[in-house]
């Protein structure tokens, strides 16, 4: 579903067919999780295809290897050009892109030389689908901040993410929500948690979690709305009973939720700020309508 017999890749310089791509076996990527990447999407605009805030993804990633000390030997501008240039090559205007920077062989805990820039797109719907979504209240906890670099999107962390998934889906629901270690609600597997009540939208501060960027584009959103936003730490139980709450991330947009650990929220999905929200997201993503929304 990934690529195909056509699918080109950029991988260290070169353009190469999909299948010939190749990475070694003694990567210390593959053995110990030391890699940095990131999801970002385009989409065929008014103004022809867009990448969405390449820019923030790109110095994101920036970040993120610095944090695992990756010496990485490309701007954000650089990284850009290639990935408009990966999806003429591909003939694609909405399409998920993966870029990822994994390290060479190596088996000691130390940083490695040898880094590897691969970029690939394909075509991929919302990741959480259309429909709302049954959520439980993970057993898996954040990592704790003071153990990891929470703030970089690192290969290894997600681990954490496929147990909590794969334990919610086991359990008969669609996705989790995890706590932090303090046993405050932090975010989704793969996506940032927002939840509304009495018109306003409440979400957890930095610090424990990943610092997504359609996160930063909601509360833009909503400022322009006029709706207010509370930053504040908040437990599972502060969320029952609330009218609506939703999941957002570049691979998500925004996703709505139907339930947390089998309690409804109040409102009908349509009658939500959060709703608004989510097709004010997809109106400037295609329209570009949106005075402080930049694509570019």
């Amino acid at each position: 579903m990934y690529y195909n017999k056509n699918s080109i890749v950029y991988l260290n310089g070169e353009w190469l067919n999909a299948s010939e791509a190749s990475t070694s076996l003694y990567d210390q990527t593959l053995h110990y999780g030391n890699g940095v990447f990131e999801g970002i999407r385009a989409y065929n605009t008014d103004e022809g295809t867009q990448i969405f805030k390449a820019k923030e993804h790109y110095d994101r990633l920036l970040h993120s290897a610095q944090k695992m000390h990756i010496s990485l030997k490309y701007s954000a501008q650089q990284l850009e050009e290639i990935t408009y240039e990966l999806l003429q090559k591909n003939k694609l205007s909405n399409a998920y892109i993966r870029p990822l920077v994994s390290l060479g062989p190596n088996m000691s805990l130390q940083p490695v030389k040898e880094v590897n820039v691969f970029i690939c797109a394909w075509k991929w719907e919302k990741y959480l689908g259309d429909q709302l979504l049954k959520v439980q209240t993970s057993s898996y906890r954040r990592p704790d901040p003071r153990s990891c670099h929470v703030e970089a999107k690192t290969v290894g962390h997600y681990t954490n993410s496929i147990l909590a998934t794969t334990e919610a889906t086991k359990n008969g629901f669609d996705e989790a929500l995890l706590l932090d270690v303090n046993g405050f609600v932090a975010e989704g597997p793969g996506a940032n948690f927002f939840y509304e009540k009495n018109n306003t939208l409440y979400t957890c501060p930095l610090g424990n979690i990943l610092p997504g960027i359609t996160r930063a584009t909601v509360l833009e959103m909503a400022q322009t709305l006029g709706v207010k936003v509370v930053e504040k730490y908040f437990t599972n139980e502060d969320v029952y009973g609330a009218d609506a709450a939703f999941f957002c991330g570049t691979a998500a947009e925004i996703a709505g939720l139907a339930s947390l650990d089998n309690i409804p929220f109040k409102l009908e999905w349509k009658n939500s700020l959060s709703f608004e929200l989510a097709q004010m997201y997809q109106r400037n993503v295609i329209k570009r309508t949106y005075q402080h929304f930049e694509l570019v």
